[in-house]
């Protein structure tokens, strides 16, 4: 018995160890401060984007509501990360940030609390979408604002696309049509 309960918790070690964690394995705060299960976008297409409102790369936004909306719905959310990791772009409050994305961009995607997404403060979440070990799919690194992660229905990272690429880019409007 004693040898057999030695097996199973070396075993079970040995799982937990070496599997790999889901986006939906998350759980975040949302720019009002309230707790986001990402667990309840299961099934879902999710484009995760750092976000900034004090970029060359802001109106983004405009695009990015244009494709929420476009797709909006069972099979398709966006989900914003305000940061201020790059030449303090972000510098506001999740009040002012949220108030800037809706009055400028008439934003409804689900926004984020300020986090940061590079450094030694980087957020679990971005460790995740950023490190091979923890995805099973590529190491990355933000190279700047509005930085997109693709995650697939099940919760597996897909892909990442480079901040200057505009949400509405063919390469995304394929892959949320499933083309």
């Amino acid at each position: 018995m004693k040898k057999t309960v030695i097996f199973f918790s070396l075993v079970m070690m040995m799982i937990t160890g070496f599997a790999q964690t889901s986006f939906y394995d998350f759980k975040v705060k949302d720019i009002e401060g309230n707790d986001f299960d990402l667990a309840k976008l299961k099934g879902k297409k999710v484009l995760v984007v750092n976000t900034a409102s004090k970029c060359g790369l802001t109106p983004q936004y405009k695009q990015l509501q244009s494709l929420f909306e476009q797709f909006d719905g069972e099979k398709f959310v966006i989900v914003g990360f305000p940061a201020n990791n790059f030449m303090k772009q972000e510098p506001g409050t999740n009040e002012e940030i949220a108030e800037f994305c809706e009055k400028n961009y008439g934003v409804t995607f689900p926004m984020m609390e300020k986090i940061s997404v590079k450094g030694d403060d980087m957020h679990p979440l971005y460790h995740w979408l950023t490190e091979k070990s923890k995805n099973g799919v590529l190491d990355s690194e933000v190279g700047w604002n509005f930085q997109k992660y693709l995650i697939d229905e099940k919760g597996h990272l897909v892909k990442m696309v480079e901040p200057r690429t505009k949400p509405d880019d063919d390469q995304i409007v394929s892959w949320i049509k499933g083309s």
